[in-house]
């Protein structure tokens, strides 16, 4: 009598191991299956940005050739940033002073952005 029942006992322990593994599983699949959503969803975000940026690149190459500026890949970085530290509030002598370049062509590089910044702050307080 007493191994039917220890038989028995042992029996629906592995029943119910069995269905919680199943039912773990299914957990398992539908976490995996939010998983991959997300990352759909990223990777899909991020090819959109990377076409954005693609676009405003070639963007820029139409409007520097249409306005025949021809300017070298060490000048558009340091242009970019120059206006990056002057937007930072840094002084054009700490920005000539970093970049290792005269405040005068400091001034001379900032100068066609600042009369834009002029404009913009004259046209919002308006």
């Amino acid at each position: 009598m007493m191994l039917w029942t220890l038989a028995g006992l042992f029996g629906v322990s592995i029943i119910l191991l069995v269905i919680s593994i199943m039912r773990t599983s299914k957990k398992t699949k539908a976490q995996h299956n939010q998983i991959d959503m997300v990352h759909i969803s990223t990777m899909k975000e991020i090819n959109a940005i990377q076409d954005s940026i693609r676009n405003i690149e070639l963007d820029l190459e139409v409007v520097m050739k249409e306005a025949g500026v021809q300017l070298s890949s060490e000048e558009k970085v340091l242009i970019r940033e120059v206006l990056d530290l002057a937007n930072r509030n840094y002084s054009t002598e700490s920005i000539a002073e970093m970049k290792q370049v005269s405040h005068e062509k400091i001034e001379q590089m900032l100068a066609p952005y600042q009369t834009l910044k002029e404009g913009r702050k004259i046209a919002n307080e308006n």
